[in-house]
């Protein structure tokens, strides 16, 4: 990374690794529920759609609360806000280890959830560290930390079998709280934070940052997000239970199975980010969907026996896929996912380079609204149609959704021309004009 504005670059390199190391602790946090809810559901006898709601309130929480936590960290700086925001968490999840109830189970996971908001935090927090050309790469570095839901699925299992769930709740507090005492020790106030206090400016009412939130094109980012994150995050939470209730595999092989999905959603993120620099984020989008839709297709499509009247006699056979290569589509659905992660959060710092964290915010939430309502419709949908593989016929329905709507968006710019957007960098699908044959 280049020096920006007199910063030195070993302060913005120490900047992205320790917020990026400290979102995976969170996020590995908030994907808890994942392994642990499976002890919960077969101590207190839940059904699939109590269970879905179980592990999709945190999302509820870490959801709504970053566009809060991004408005905070546009008016006090992301280096505090992260800072108590790990400290308060990591005593929820503690206090988590002490309930027995379901509905205390649901209070407490909305503790835990905060741990989610971290993301509208370190993005806004990144992104003030680096130049606008740097910023694609930056940010997907540190959407890494989205491999925290895999070192949950592949180490949290391990954790439960030899110590119990309420003990693996205790040491995730007790990591969360260390995390958050070395980043606090180890980071510095980001250069545009610091360059105000010392201006002397005054803090921005909230209702100043929220103006941005008007433009339609935010919500269509948030759009896009709802897929990419909030998918993500379903399915991590969701494949666990997948696996064992579709190929009736062992909580461990399940859990390690999940991380092979979860893995590639996130050390890819940074690809995805360098991509966004180096080829525009309207080519990510369109490789993510295009892509996401075919995988989904073949995922979607449930185990089936036919019975074909033949000359001799009727001929039986069964339509159906395997583990394997299962296993596969979910590893490159996470890949496509990560790319489009990073190509989402390439537009925020470029349209709205004042207001990172409210619109990050906005956009991080409806994302993860999608953690959130997708895992509680997989186990409606489970419980009414009785078909596994119904949740993956949502996901493609909602893929295909936004591809369209995109398509469109692309093809109204490409009509007019927008005065407004004349100095946005080139990369971005809504000034993308017929003139452009760089941009086929």
């Amino acid at each position: 990374m280049h020096e920006m504005n007199g910063v030195e670059p070993a302060q913005q390199n120490r900047s992205l690794i320790v917020s990026t190391v400290a979102f995976t602790v969170c996020f590995a946090v908030w994907t808890i529920f994942s392994i642990i809810g499976i002890k919960i559901k077969q101590n207190l006898g839940l059904n699939d759609s109590e269970f879905g709601l179980l592990v999709a309130t945190p999302v509820l929480t870490g959801s709504l609360s970053r566009i809060f936590l991004g408005i905070w960290t546009d008016q006090y700086g992301g280096r505090i806000v992260y800072f108590l925001l790990m400290i308060t968490t990591s005593i929820a999840v503690w206090l988590l280890s002490t309930v027995s109830t379901y509905p205390m189970y649901l209070l407490a996971a909305l503790g835990v959830g905060l741990a989610g908001g971290s993301f509208a935090v370190g993005i806004a927090y990144v992104s003030r560290w680096f130049e606008a050309s740097k910023q694609g790469t930056a940010l997907g570095i540190f959407g890494m930390g989205n491999v925290g839901a895999a070192i949950t699925n592949f180490g949290a299992p391990f954790l439960l079998v030899a110590y119990g769930w309420e003990n693996v709740a205790r040491i995730y507090a007790v990591i969360l709280f260390a995390t958050a005492l070395i980043f606090w020790f180890t980071t510095e106030e980001d250069p545009v934070t610091k360059a105000r206090k010392e201006r002397g400016e005054k803090i921005r009412p909230a209702l100043m940052q929220l103006a941005p939130l008007k433009h339609l094109r935010v919500w269509r980012f948030a759009t896009y997000y709802f897929f990419v994150f909030g998918g993500y995050v379903a399915l991590a939470l969701w494949l666990p239970r997948y696996y064992m209730g579709a190929y009736g595999l062992e909580i461990g092989t399940a859990g390690m199975l999940a991380a092979t999905y979860a893995l590639p959603g996130s050390i890819f993120r940074a690809l995805g980010g360098w991509m966004s620099d180096k080829i525009g984020a309207r080519r990510v989008m369109y490789i993510t969907f295009i892509g996401s839709l075919i995988c989904l297709f073949f995922m979607s499509y449930p185990a089936t026996d036919y019975v074909v009247h033949g000359i001799e006699g009727p001929i039986h056979f069964t339509l159906a896929i395997g583990l394997v290569p299962f296993v596969i589509l979910t590893i490159i659905l996470g890949f496509l996912m990560s790319l489009g992660k990073a190509a989402v959060y390439k537009h925020i710092p470029v349209y709205y380079p004042d207001h990172v964290g409210s619109v990050g915010g906005l956009v991080g939430m409806i994302g993860g609204l999608g953690g959130f309502v997708l895992p509680v419709c997989f186990g409606v949908m489970n419980d009414l149609i009785g078909i596994w593989t119904s949740c993956f016929m949502l996901l493609f329905a909602i893929v295909g959704v936004s591809l369209v709507w995109m398509h469109v968006s692309i093809i109204m710019a490409n009509r007019e021309q927008h005065p407004e957007l004349k100095g946005v960098s080139q990369d971005l699908p809504e000034i993308m004009t017929g003139k452009d044959e760089s941009y086929p």
